[in-house]
């Protein structure tokens, strides 16, 4: 196998906001940057590129401009990466399980041939496989901790009325597919594609959702109903018609999960509104990260012994 080479810059070298400003821009780039034989990972909390040192001189300035970033080298160490960033060991909330889908479909995106692209698939199955093996799952998951904070808003036995989920991707419809809206009256997505979100939710014969378009979210005032933000695809004019809708709505609460968050300044102040950077939220992802944390020694030890039984060394 021919040699590899890595970069990366997380939400430990930097702030997470930060990061997630930075990565926003890179996603842009990503059919770009795949077409030329580089694996880009760029999640809302890291920017990541692998494949051969020769592709990647002039990829370097598109993903970091300014950032200091790591290397790691070589087809084990990059396995080893990658494998711990797909069973969440590199994640804000440890042990979390979507970030393994946001991998494969980074992997997809490149030519199937490549070395890096067939390191980018082992990583994922070893991943997998060894955080099943070591239960290294988070008990706080983005389901879990939007549970809760939705269940300290009706702490009386107050009965909530609808649950809207704006955003139709793999993080909204996981959410609603977890029985996040099972408390609710009902559970309405908002999405600017109805008829292709319908198509997708098909299978899901058990689940009972609503489909509107963003401009049709409300229509009246719902102050017992919560909102809660999943996605990242808002353009100018998207968000101005969200802030709208929301204004008139006037939700119980509202959680944006949201890496750029929708709101800010007095119009955020005039809602009860909760990003994942507020104290709230992250009391429950250091919750789950205390529980789990004992556990990364063991699991990396078991990925690496995956490896080596998987890679044969270069000579």
């Amino acid at each position: 196998m021919s040699r590899l080479l890595g970069h990366y810059v997380d939400h430990k070298m930097t702030s997470p906001f930060a990061m997630a400003q930075h990565s926003a821009k890179v996603k842009a780039l990503a059919k770009e940057i795949s077409r030329k034989g580089v694996l880009l990972v760029a999640t809302c909390l890291r920017v990541e590129i692998y494949g051969c040192p020769t592709s990647l001189p002039n990829i370097e300035r598109m993903a970091f401009s300014t950032l200091d970033y790591k290397k790691v080298e070589g087809a084990e160490d990059i396995t080893q990466r990658l494998a711990e960033i797909a069973c969440g060991a590199h994640s804000q909330i440890l042990g979390e399980n979507y970030i393994s889908n946001q991998l494969a479909k980074a992997v997809d995106l490149l030519d199937q041939n490549l070395p890096i692209s067939q390191i980018g698939r082992l990583a994922i199955d070893i991943g997998h496989a060894s955080r099943e093996r070591q239960g290294f799952i988070a008990s706080f998951n983005y389901d879990q901790i939007v549970r809760d904070i939705i269940a300290d808003r009706f702490r009386n036995g107050e009965l909530p009325d609808r649950l809207y989920m704006i955003g139709a991707g793999m993080l909204g419809r996981e959410l609603i597919r977890s029985g996040l809206g099972e408390r609710f009256r009902s559970t309405v997505v908002v999405t600017r594609n109805p008829k292709n979100l319908r198509r997708r939710l098909r299978p899901w014969t058990d689940i009972e959702v609503s489909l509107i378009r963003p401009a049709e979210m409300g229509a009246v005032r719902e102050p017992r109903s919560i909102v809660v933000i999943a996605t990242a695809d808002v353009n100018d004019q998207y968000e101005a018609i969200l802030r709208e809708a929301l204004l008139r709505l006037e939700p119980c609460a509202i959680v944006d999960l949201s890496s750029i968050p929708l709101l800010s300044g007095e119009l955020a102040r005039s809602f009860d509104y909760v990003t994942m950077y507020d104290e709230e939220f992250l009391r429950f992802v250091a919750k789950n990260n205390r529980r789990i944390a004992p556990k990364l020694s063991i699991l990396r030890s078991d990925i690496g012994e995956s490896i080596s039984r998987k890679i044969v060394p270069m000579p």
